[in-house]
């Protein structure tokens, strides 16, 4: 299927590795120019040598004097800008909310949710300029589940879903679409992180907590970093040029979470 994305100006954040990458070398496929961001500097090193087409800045989502350099360096690079993809996040702490750090609390609100008004902001100005406008957020099957010992990851995603709503509306007028997509569990070392820290909380194995979150899940499935890149190629493609204000979700049909 012909998707109709050469030459789309794309910035990805936390994009050297897992979703990110994997949704940066879909958009490469397709003939789009790519600019990503990623806290890891290694790992944008890495990609340098890996994938020479896609060009990358050290940014820390939530720093934003680091925003403004990376928007600086991205303009340059893609001379505008089509496609925002706020990717980054980080998982927070897996504890019961009474154990939890403020300053957990904190970084995972400020990177997982105001990292993406840190980067909306200064894309809207250049996204009004676009032909073809797009946000995508990403957000989580916890942005629309309670998700126990997962407090402020799941507050930020339910936080995200509200965000893109908004720009919907606001950006609607000016032909910006704005989506979010709620991944459920994504097959990776970070699930499985995730797992183990309820393991730890519980006094259960790892393997336990696997399957009873994949139990709650009718197809008993992960889904993978490709499926939801699959879906942002869509959303940025002239078939999704009426969709927006949506929570979507990629997630084998997940019921709940534990």
């Amino acid at each position: 299927m012909e998707l109709g994305l050469k030459g789309l100006k794309v910035l990805i954040t936390a994009g050297a590795g897992g979703i990110g990458l994997q949704t940066a070398r879909a958009f490469v496929e397709e003939g789009a120019r790519v600019h990503v961001c990623d806290v890891d500097e290694a790992a944008l090193e890495a990609l340098e040598a890996s994938d020479p087409a896609i060009k990358g800045t050290v940014c820390d989502v939530s720093d934003r004097a680091a925003v403004d350099r990376l928007f600086k360096a991205a303009l340059a690079d893609l001379g505008g800008l089509d496609v925002l993809i706020n990717n980054a996040g980080i998982a927070g702490p897996t504890k019961y909310v009474d154990e939890v750090e403020p300053e957990e609390w904190d970084d995972c609100l400020a990177i997982c949710l105001t990292g993406q008004f840190n980067c909306a902001r200064l894309a809207v100005p250049h996204l009004k300029q676009s032909s073809n406008p797009l946000i995508v957020n990403l957000s989580s099957a916890a942005g629309k589940f309670g998700f126990g010992l997962r407090s402020p990851y799941a507050a930020a995603k339910w936080g995200v879903i509200g965000f893109t709503k908004s720009l919907a509306i606001e950006l609607g007028p000016f032909g910006i679409r704005c989506n979010a997509i709620l991944p459920g569990l994504v097959a990776g070392d970070r699930i499985q992180r995730v797992f183990e820290g309820k393991a730890r909380a519980k006094n259960v194995s790892a393997k336990e907590i696997e399957a009873a979150a994949l139990a709650m899940n009718s197809m008993r499935t992960f889904v993978t970093a490709r499926q939801l890149a699959d879906q942002m190629l869509f959303l940025a493609s002239e078939r999704g040029r009426t969709i927006s204000g949506q929570a979507i979700s990629i997630d084998g049909d997940t019921q709940s979470l534990m």
